[in-house]
Order: structure tokens, then C-alpha cells, then sequence
């Protein structure tokens, strides 16, 4: 038997030519998507696929599935109801995938960590209660919550200490349900001008005063490199406070190899430090449509890591 690899509607399939009959016979499902699978836990959100694999959220899912992702992600979960978090969840794990993060609190207009105003943060403290709930739904242990704007009128170093007592506060829900905050430092220069947590050592500052396994950093390519560049160095110097790792190019917030981010080599890197975890991916399709959304996932066939 000779087996041979064909590109079919921009995917890598796999065919056995019998020998002396000239027939051809499709490899097992299963074969392809052991073939397929990814070494890295790359996780798609809803969107990224939707014209390839359809609307609905069990179809992008499953399709994904099917192209060698493990994991998946949904950054407004909170946001949909219960019922379809619990379709959501039992397709993840009926399929054997894991989950990742989703958002417990957020706002891109009001200064909740960084600030005193005790009914913001009480509203905060409430929005971790429920993403508890949301946690056990979907079988993960990440939740992602945003630290607001910064108070221009309030000094650095008092926006900081009240950071530091709310993410001390949050640590202590998280910690008896096994719960990890991971916070992820926001641009200033093009997405999120004003945004409190902005830089990666800003955001190792607070973990280390933390001091908790429960509150610890999402490491966004996009927005370190826009912000601050230097990354792999960065990386490198926050890497035991990293606990989840997003992915996105730019300019323009596309999907990898689009952009001026060398992934090849950068979760080459992260690959070889060890990182076994989530790598969401974080952003749009450079190219409408079907066609663009199969380029998407040949760039990432392109930058998986050798293992």
C-alpha cells in the first residue's frame, strides 16, 4: 500500500492506494485526526470558523475538533445563557477538549481596581462570585477578569495598592474552588489608551505582591508587542507568574504569520521552556470568508512547535 497526502479545500488529507488494483481507500477518521493534531493547545473562540463550520456554536466545535484542536476558549461566555454554556461544555468534554478562560468581570470605562469607589468594587467582587458558578459549568479552572481603567487624578503607586488589596480579596474566592485569575496587560498606543494594567512588569509587580498561586498573568502577544516589544526577554522575566499565553498579530490583530510577530520562532520558544497549557487564540482573519478562514488554520499547521 502507498499512501499519499492531497490538498482538499485547502485541508490535508490523506489517501492508501492498494497496491496492483489502483483503488483508492479514505484513511480512518481516526487516523486523520491523530495525523492532525496539534502539539500546542491552540484554542480557537467562536468566530474564527464560523463560515467553514457553521454557525453554530456545537458545529465550530466539533469542526475544530476535527482540524486537531484539543482546547477551546470563549472570551464573552458569560454573556451567553446557562443552557448554552452547558451545550458548550458537554460538546467539550464528551469530545475529550478541554476548556479554557472566559471573562468574569470587565469594563473598558470605569476605574474598578484602581480605584476606592466601594460600590465598584463591591460589583467586582460580585462578578467573581458568579464566575465561580460559570467555572464548575465549563470544567475549567481560568477565569479572566479585567482591572478597569486608571484614575489619571490618582498617583501610580495608590492605583497599585488598591489593585493589590481587590486581586488579594479575589484570590481568596478563587483559592477553595482551585480557580486561577489570570490578568492580561491591555495597549495603550492603538486598542485601549487609559486602561489601568498596560505593561507586563506592571502586571508581575502585582502578581508578586498578590503572592498568590490564584492571581496570575495572560501573557497576549498583540498587545506586549504594540505596548512594549522586546518580548521574548519580557516573557522570560514574568515566565513563572504566566499562567495563560494569547496569540494575535499585528498589525491589525490577525491571525499569526499576517503580522510582524516571528510565531515561528516565538512558540518555538515557549514550546521548549516547557508551556503545556492554553494558547487562545485571540483575533480576527486577515482574509474573508471560507478562504480565509482556511488560511488561518494553515498558519497555525505552519506554527506549531517541532516537539
Amino acid at each position: 500500500m502507498e499512501r499519499r497526502k492531497f490538498l482538499k479545500n485547502g485541508l490535508l488529507t490523506t489517501t492508501t492506494l492498494l497496491a496492483g488494483t489502483g483503488m483508492m481507500e479514505s484513511a480512518s477518521f481516526a487516523d486523520e485526526k491523530k495525523l492532525n493534531t496539534f502539539n500546542m493547545k491552540f484554542s480557537p473562540d467562536f468566530g474564527i470558523f464560523d463560515d467553514v463550520a457553521g454557525k453554530e456554536l456545537v458545529d465550530q466545535i466539533k469542526w475544530g475538533y476535527d482540524q486537531g484542536f484539543r482546547a477551546w476558549e470563549n472570551t464573552g461566555l458569560k454573556f451567553k445563557s446557562v443552557a448554552e454554556q452547558e451545550l458548550i461544555s458537554k460538546t467539550i468534554q464528551q469530545l475529550g477538549m478541554e476548556f479554557g478562560q472566559f471573562v468574569g468581570t470587565m469594563t473598558f470605562k470605569e476605574v474598578t481596581f484602581a480605584g476606592r469607589d466601594q460600590s465598584l468594587r463591591e460589583k467586582v467582587l460580585q462578578d467573581i462570585r458568579n464566575s465561580v458558578d460559570i467555572a464548575k459549568r465549563m470544567n475549567t479552572k481560568f477565569v479572566h477578569n479585567v482591572l478597569g481603567m486608571s484614575d489619571p487624578k490618582l498617583p501610580m503607586d495608590f492605583q497599585m495598592a488598591n489593585a493589590i488589596d481587590l486581586l488579594k480579596r479575589i484570590a481568596e474566592i478563587y483559592e477553595p474552588h482551585g480557580l486561577i485569575m489570570v490578568m492580561e496587560s491591555m495597549n495603550h498606543k492603538i486598542d485601549h489608551p487609559g486602561m489601568f494594567l498596560h505593561t507586563i512588569p506592571q502586571a508581575y509587580a502585582l502578581a508578586r505582591a498578590v503572592g498568590s498561586d490564584h492571581v496570575k498573568i495572560l501573557f497576549d502577544f498583540y498587545h506586549v508587542q504594540i505596548q512594549e516589544g522586546n518580548v521574548l526577554p519580557t516573557l522570560d522575566y514574568a515566565w513563572d507568574e504566566i499562567a495563560y499565553i494569547q496569540v494575535g498579530d499585528t498589525p491589525g490583530r490577525k491571525e499569526p504569520t499576517s503580522g510582524e510577530i516571528n510565531y515561528y520562532n516565538a512558540l518555538q520558544h515557549v514550546h521548549d521552556k516547557g508551556y503545556k497549557g492554553f494558547v487562545g487564540m485571540e483575533h480576527g482573519n486577515s482574509n474573508p470568508g471560507k478562504e480565509g478562514e482556511l488560511a488561518t488554520l494553515n498558519a497555525y499547521r505552519m506554527i506549531d512547535p517541532k516537539v
